[in-house]
């Protein structure tokens, strides 16, 4: 699958902290990716109502962390999928009368450009599940040969196919919910629990086998049908990345059940590895509620740019919030964002300004220390407020310095 044109990053002179993040599954502050390779896997979207503002603040915030990992002299790898079948790409699609594959492609491509607008690196894996078929067919198959998956009869023939959670004693450790919680997560988010020979109410489904209607693909020792959703992202980043891998992350919408199954499968097919660390960004609300598709309050990035906003404007709005903060989206924030913008942009004309070295530092230490991007935008306010002000001598070539600090650790081209 394709992806889009990468941005080009500034050099900045020495290097970066190491980065520590705030990992769901141990509750603690942990160094993302230890290493001198940092590997990487965020959940990509399903392609319909793209992109919104929940998709752009999670693409953004996982932008950053590459960004301050290569800043720290980190070679990075990063893999991102499409669910580009899913159900309720389906249900759209037949909604709206339009096909399916058109609706994906057509999606697909308009949040390739909303992340090129918005200055994100894109992923150096970037697959489809409906070109990643023939690998979820083996990973299904290798988890039935280990007695870690069954098969129930099909209500339309065939057989779908189940993990068997039993098999896998660390189920719960990424979310570490209660089984009351963990059982209603399941039913409200894509999950079956009441299905009538399932060996528990957890298990997830791995192989749906073909019904009517619906796309399918021919799968030796499955038979037709299509993947199930957390084998899909599972299978990709093994396959993209390896195991384990650094960093598992998307909204935190996925813990229960989307990571906490895929990691699961992760650990049956590889002899318990899976992600080190589990990062999930907050929710953003628009007029009192979670921006989603089901609700359809959803604010588009593509809206905002055809109404003529600038996407470092829309960047800069969605950096002012923590990343795993939960927050609103309103019209008062984007007009601060502009605010922003256009102080920096004055701050930033002339030849000379206050000394850029401890902005630079202070930047890097913000992201650093749990991708605190609010706390880097607030000392970039300082230095352009000082600047602007002229009570300060002035060191010749600054504004290049800040301008190349706040392209390369923010993403915001000035």
């Amino acid at each position: 699958m394709l992806t889009w044109p990468a941005p080009q990053i500034p050099r900045l002179p020495g290097t970066g902290e190491p980065v520590r993040v705030l990992d769901t599954s141990s509750g603690q502050v942990v160094v993302a990716a230890p290493g001198a390779d940092a590997r990487l896997y965020v959940c990509g979207i399903t392609p319909y109502d793209a992109t919104h503002m929940g998709h752009a603040a999670t693409y953004v915030a996982f932008d950053v962390l590459g960004r301050a990992w290569r800043d720290a002299g980190q070679r990075v790898t990063y893999a991102s999928n499409v669910t580009d079948v899913d159900d309720p790409l389906l249900e759209r699609a037949t909604a709206t009368g339009v096909d399916w594959r058109a609706l994906a492609a057509d999606q697909t491509a308009l949040y390739a450009s909303d992340m090129a607008a918005l200055g994100v690196v894109p992923p150096d894996v970037f697959r489809g599940v409906v070109e990643s078929v023939p690998q979820v067919v083996d990973g299904v198959n290798h988890l039935l040969a280990r007695g870690a998956a069954y098969r129930l009869p099909a209500p339309d023939g065939g057989e779908d196919v189940y993990a068997d959670l039993a098999v896998d004693p660390a189920f719960g450790t990424v979310a570490r919910l209660d089984p009351t919680t963990m059982r209603a997560l399941s039913a409200e988010r894509g999950g079956d629990p009441d299905r009538p020979g399932k060996r528990s109410p957890l298990d997830p489904l791995l192989w749906r086998a073909e019904r009517p209607g619906e796309p399918a693909w021919e799968a030796p020792g499955l038979g037709r049908g299509r993947p199930g959703w957390h084998i899909e992202c599972a299978v990709i980043a093994r396959d993209a990345l390896g195991v384990p891998f650094d960093v598992q992350g998307g909204g935190s919408d996925l813990v229960f059940p989307h990571h906490e199954c895929s990691s699961s499968h992760l650990r049956l097919l590889d002899e318990g590895q899976s992600a080190r660390v589990h990062l999930h960004t907050g929710m953003v609300g628009y007029q009192g509620h979670k921006m989603s598709k089901s609700r359809g309050n959803l604010v588009l990035v593509s809206t905002l740019l055809a109404q003529g906003v600038e996407p470092m404007a829309v960047r800069l709005a969605v950096l002012a919030h923590r990343y795993r903060d939960d927050w609103e989206w309103t019209d008062a924030g984007l007009v601060a964002a502009q605010q922003r913008l256009a102080t920096w942009r004055r701050a930033l004309s002339g030849n000379g300004g206050p000394d850029a070295a401890p902005v630079l530092a202070e930047v890097r230490a913000a992201v650093a220390d749990d991708l605190d991007t609010p706390r880097a935008l607030a000392v970039v306010d300082a230095w352009a407020a000082t600047a602007l002000a002229g009570e300060v001598p002035v060191h010749e070539g600054a504004p290049g310095v800040v301008g190349r600090t706040v392209d390369a650790l923010l993403g915001v081209r000035m």
